[in-house]
């Protein structure tokens, strides 16, 4: 079964030259030009990846991201005419997995698009294989975290991890006590051909920080390594 796109852009030309490099690379394409209309078809069709336009009409791609990655854990590339880091980084606070800025290589999509669907499949097929196996369960005083679930839990109430949040957590506790750098954070969590800078590791510890410390602005779980990068102390 061919793996579902929805395109969501407003420019014409631009929406049907995606589309149809697209489906030629044996994708399933639906489009939309609006954001009220991208929201719709997300919603029944269930797509395995949205191509997302910042500038749209209705609803922005921003409303359109928080809304979609509030319903669904699914991959969203965001377009971009402006190459300013403030547009990167309300797109990853609102849940956006990679970013790409207009005028772009066609290739450079392309191949992002097939990074991010092939790290779903591996995601599908962990999450497969350790539904098999007994649950594995690690408490750090008020902080649970179950591994198998990909659940984790403060003073027993559920909290509300993005996926990212929670894969980032997962290494950090993986590799309780190191120092790991933003680099490192950055190739195991999001993957070596992820294109965003070290911007995004602060913005998801920042997030962690919010949800599983007592006091984010005194952190005593997730530690800052001045210069260098992050400690989980449990």
């Amino acid at each position: 079964m061919s793996d579902k796109i929805l395109v969501v852009e407003d420019e014409i030309a631009l929406r049907d030259t995606l589309a149809y490099n697209l489906t030629k690379q044996g994708y399933d394409v639906e489009t939309a030009d609006d954001g009220q209309r991208a929201i719709e078809i997300a919603r029944k069709t269930k797509p395995d990846l949205i191509i997302l336009d910042i500038m749209l009409p209705i609803l922005d791609g921003f409303e359109v991201c928080r809304v979609i990655r509030q319903e669904m854990n699914i991959p969203i590339i965001m377009l971009t005419a402006k190459d300013e880091e403030i547009d990167r980084v309300i797109g990853l606070e609102m849940g956006a997995d990679d970013y790409v800025t207009k005028p772009f290589s066609m290739r450079e999509l392309m191949a992002r698009v097939k990074a991010h669907l092939r790290r779903v499949r591996l995601i599908r097929a962990e999450i497969d294989t350790e539904a098999q196996i007994p649950k594995e369960i690690i408490n750090f005083g008020d902080l649970t975290i179950d591994m198998t679930r990909r659940e984790a839990y403060k003073n027993n109430q559920p909290l509300n991890l993005k996926p990212k949040e929670f894969d980032l957590l997962l290494f950090l506790v993986r590799h309780k006590g190191q120092m790991l750098s933003r680099e490192l954070i950055l190739e195991r969590v999001w993957g070596w051909d992820f294109s965003g800078g070290s911007r995004t590791v602060d913005v998801h510890i920042r997030w962690l920080r919010e949800k599983i410390e007592d006091d984010p602005a005194q952190p005593r779980r997730i530690l800052t390594v001045r210069g260098s990068g992050y400690r989980f102390e449990g």
